[in-house]
């Protein structure tokens, strides 16, 4: 009987690593899985913002912007970086008008960039983290998965924009309230 213990033991010890290591497993996929569909997603943002810089190149006229923006728009993924760091410092020279509609969606196309990047950069510091971790290490848990890489650009500076008005209410008045009661 007492040898009967033993083997009682060691399957629930056997039964409990084997499910830490099930967990751990779904950890490590799930988290590179995550940083891939970041990356997917700051990209599509990337070219959003590529996108809305040329159109307000060619409503402004300003050839290296548009060159900027047509060489984020091309570039391959070894050349991602130092052109959207371009396309950037070429948006910090212009001047931006919030009041036109192109400026605005350039505007919120760059803030969109900056939150998918900061969400890229967890993630992908959370799967380097997993991946740092000795029995991850020695199972070779990420195998199919390739490493994640950071991407490292310049945030942009954007104006501020003013508030939209709310659904179904009539924009605001560009006078004073004691000039629009003066007129009525």
């Amino acid at each position: 009987m007492p040898g009967m213990w033993w083997v009682v033991g060691v399957v629930v010890l056997a039964a409990i690593f084997s499910a830490y290591l099930g967990w751990t497993a779904q950890r490590v996929e799930r988290v590179h899985a995550r940083a891939q569909s970041a990356e997917r997603a700051l990209d599509a943002h990337l070219l959003r913002r590529a996108a809305a810089a040329a159109v307000v190149a060619e409503q402004t006229e300003s050839v290296e912007l548009y060159a900027a923006a047509r060489l984020a728009l091309d570039a391959e993924s070894d050349e991602r970086e130092s052109a959207e760091n371009d396309l950037t410092r070429q948006l910090q020279r212009i001047e931006l008008d919030p009041a036109d509609p192109a400026a605005r969606t350039l505007i919120a196309s760059s803030r969109r960039v900056v939150l998918a990047r900061q969400v890229h950069t967890d993630l992908v510091r959370d799967a380097l983290t997993a991946r740092r971790r000795k029995l991850v290490r020695v199972l070779r848990l990420p195998g199919r998965y390739p490493r994640p890489a950071y991407f490292d650009i310049v945030e942009p500076v954007m104006p501020e924009l003013p508030p939209a008005p709310a659904p179904g209410m009539p924009p605001e008045s560009p006078l004073p309230a004691q000039a629009v009661e003066a007129a009525s």
